[in-house]
């Protein structure tokens, strides 16, 4: 019974963890699907999703309104970085797209530096969250890791539903791979860019947000699981929201087995996964025209 508890809790965990690298993978490999930006900076937005949410706590609006303003906050901060920092690139080389978004995290984490210092912060979770639900054999389970795995399945099915049954997601998924046609029919693909870029900042603040309670805060803290982001966009395949969410499952489970069970060696079986991919499927498990 205690190894059946084991394998369960660490199943959840694994899950949690890998909706959460679902929720970033998914907003980077449309960023670069759509737009063709590597953006370094990608995991900085999850960062400042967390020190939003941080930063709005003391005023006490409740859970609610704390996650949706710190998430338009965000989103309007990407929203402004790609008008005014990557338009300018859109054709340029991939090396000065690299360039300039690594400069945007050094920006971002001496900003957050600036104004919030360099002392590890931590959010408390919601109260009516706190708390832990049975599991069998007496093992129980915290409230909140529960709620983030619910909030990384409605959130993912909602942007199933945008990108695969809207008008919008349609001219989104034609933008990716076909954008002089979309220009043609009069369809403002710069507009296109900026609500991509919008909605990529989003998800990586969403997923910062929720996961800011069971988290450290500190300037810098994206920077460790955008790594992990971008083995899952590998993994997955550019452009596919079955491969992401595959490929963080994938990982998300690694990752927690790996670290219970051989701690030293965890690190290393994500990166194993992710050299075996591209061995055997260069364009990972579900890339188009892969």
């Amino acid at each position: 019974m205690e190894t059946a508890g084991f394998v369960v809790i660490q199943l959840l965990n694994g899950v949690q963890y890998g909706l959460l690298l679902f929720l970033l993978s998914t907003g980077l490999t449309l960023i670069f699907g759509v737009m063709g930006i590597i953006n370094l900076a990608h995991g900085s937005f999850f960062m400042l999703g967390a020190y939003a949410a941080f930063a709005l706590a003391p005023v006490e609006l409740g859970f609610a309104a704390t996650l949706l303003l710190s998430l338009l906050a965000v989103v309007g901060i990407g929203v402004v970085t790609e008008w005014l920092a990557l338009r300018p690139l859109y054709g340029r080389d991939h090396l000065d797209q690299v360039l300039l978004t690594f400069g945007l995290i050094l920006m971002f984490n001496e900003s957050v530096r600036l104004i919030f210092g360099s002392d590890i912060q931590s959010l408390a979770m919601p109260a009516f969250l706190e708390g832990n639900l049975p599991l069998f054999g007496g093992h129980r389970y915290p409230t909140y890791r529960l709620f983030i795995t619910g909030f990384g399945l409605v959130v993912g099915a909602g942007l199933w539903l945008l990108i695969y049954r809207t008008r919008l997601g349609m001219i989104i998924r034609a933008g990716a791979s076909r954008r002089e046609t979309v220009s043609a029919l009069g369809i403002n693909i710069r507009l296109v860019f900026t609500a991509v870029f919008g909605l990529g900042a989003g998800l990586a603040a969403a997923s910062g947000i929720v996961a800011a309670p069971i988290l450290s805060l500190y300037p810098g803290m994206g920077e460790e699981i955008v790594i992990l982001t971008f083995v899952v966009v590998v993994v997955g395949g550019l452009g596919s929201l079955q491969g992401a969410l595959l490929a963080s499952l994938l990982i998300g489970m690694g990752d927690t087995f790996g670290k219970a069970l051989l701690p030293e060696l965890s690190s290393v079986m994500v990166y194993l996964l992710m050299v075996l991919v591209l061995i055997f499927r260069p364009r990972g498990l579900f890339s188009r025209g892969g």
